[in-house]
């Protein structure tokens, strides 16, 4: 008989959101495990995040999505706030009371970034007894950014950094299990709080899920070009921002180099770094082009800011002669989206902190120009090297390992989840 799992996240399809991947990646799946799985979310009129229509055909015709109210974000942003956790706070509360009330749920499963909807959680266990597990796809309550520079800090930093710090310990007072794209999310909250040192965890990246690809490629007319033709278009669809700027500055400075050695091949190269800040559209701030300005190369450089939609920027890998991926100087860092630059069969070059969980699963792929900005071997030459071979126009097939394939499928990162869901329900008879 299988066992019900009641998911909250806030952003879902069509909002174009990167915290929801995991969960639409997951849900054709669930039921080959012995989980049926029902979705909370915002109503997208909510949200202003880029909405993306074609996300909804990778939805299953079945799927149970329960829609929650927010408050406006046109009246809560005049209080100083507009994040859509706390607008929608007192909506989940009350509708989610009601599902669980009415409804036998085994789990409860809160799967964003939008962290503080996840207080709901110990009031819900107290309630209902029903067990929760949260997802870490990011750093709730971090340090991270205490040392920066102003300048380098998210918006409202010291509110959302007292925030944060406030309401992790409440969330985690009661948690039953957790889950993380990275090791250290885990370790460091079962660090910080002695009560949730010994419940079940899991480090589960997001999967590969081959349907985005198809889905790309039979709505490709539907897309506005960005790549200029007559050029070698090397691409990153993703945030931008100064924790970067080391494996970006790697690639930079190959460039510069390649620009005084060999002009001529060089010359034709065009890197483009789209959809690189979460801002409105037309208000985000460049962090990608001042840097490719220090180097001197900035006309071999566009920046776009302004975020596009999912299957637009799969379309846009898809008409890259080569793709780049860059890590952040944060070691806990793991770009989800490794995997579509995977699926989508261009020569990709990557540039990771050495210990980023994300470059042992390059290493499991076998992915050929996987690189470390803080190895001791010099790595320009390599960077150079891809780079001439790019420009060659030679046909690239990277043949990946197919244990890595299987093991990163959705499908499999699915039944990583459920054997965590089964482990937490079985001890909670």
């Amino acid at each position: 008989m299988s066992k019900k799992v009641l998911i909250i996240s806030p952003f879902f399809a069509p909002s174009n959101a990167a915290d929801m991947q995991r969960i639409r990646m997951s849900l054709p799946f669930f039921k080959n495990f012995g989980w049926d799985a029902e979705v909370v979310t915002v109503d997208p009129w909510y949200s202003d995040m880029v909405k993306d229509d074609l996300l909804m055909q990778s939805i299953p015709a079945d799927a149970k999505v329960h829609m929650v109210k927010a408050f406006d974000k046109q009246w809560t942003s005049r209080l100083g706030f507009g994040a859509l956790a706390l607008r929608s706070l007192w909506f989940y509360k009350k509708s989610v009371n009601r599902l669980l009330s009415s409804n036998k749920f085994d789990l409860v499963y809160f799967s964003t970034t939008q962290f503080p909807v996840c207080i709901l959680g110990s009031y819900w266990k107290k309630k209902f007894d029903i067990p929760y597990v949260i997802d870490m796809q990011d750093p709730w309550h971090s340090e991270y950014y205490r040392d920066k520079p102003k300048h380098q800090q998210p918006p409202k930093y010291w509110f959302s950094y007292r925030l944060n710090k406030y309401l992790e310990p409440i969330a985690m007072k009661q948690v039953s299990g957790l889950i993380a794209v990275s090791n250290k999310y885990i370790t460091d909250l079962k660090n910080r709080y002695a009560g949730i040192k010994d419940i079940p965890s899991a480090v589960i990246p997001f999967g590969a899920f081959g349907r985005d690809m198809e889905i790309a490629k039979q709505n490709h007319p539907l897309f506005k070009k960005l790549l200029h033709p007559g050029y070698t278009n090397i691409v990153y669809v993703g945030r931008g921002g100064a924790d970067m700027h080391k494996a970006i500055s790697t690639l930079f400075g190959a460039v510069k180099t390649g620009m005084v050695n060999d002009p001529e091949i060089f010359k034709t190269l065009k890197f483009y770094f789209i959809g690189t800040s979460y801002a409105t559209a037309g208000t985000g701030k460049e962090t990608i082009m001042p840097l490719a300005k220090e180097f001197g190369i900035e006309n071999n450089v566009i920046e776009l800011t302004d975020r596009i939609s999912f299957y637009h920027a799969l379309a846009t890998l898809q008409d890259a002669d080569a793709l780049f991926i860059p890590g952040s100087d944060d070691p806990g860092y793991s770009a989800s989206k490794i995997y579509t630059y995977i699926l989508s069969g261009k020569p990709l070059l990557t540039i990771f902190n050495s210990k980023s969980p994300a470059v042992s699963i390059l290493n499991d792929y076998d992915v050929k120009f996987a690189y470390t900005y803080d190895s001791t071997d010099d790595i320009s030459v390599k960077v150079i090297d891809f780079l001439k071979f790019v420009s060659s126009g030679s046909n690239v097939v990277q043949t990946y390992n197919e244990d890595a394939i299987n093991k990163y499928s959705a499908e499999n990162m699915t039944r990583q989840q459920c054997l965590l869901f089964d482990k937490i329900t079985t001890n909670n008879i």
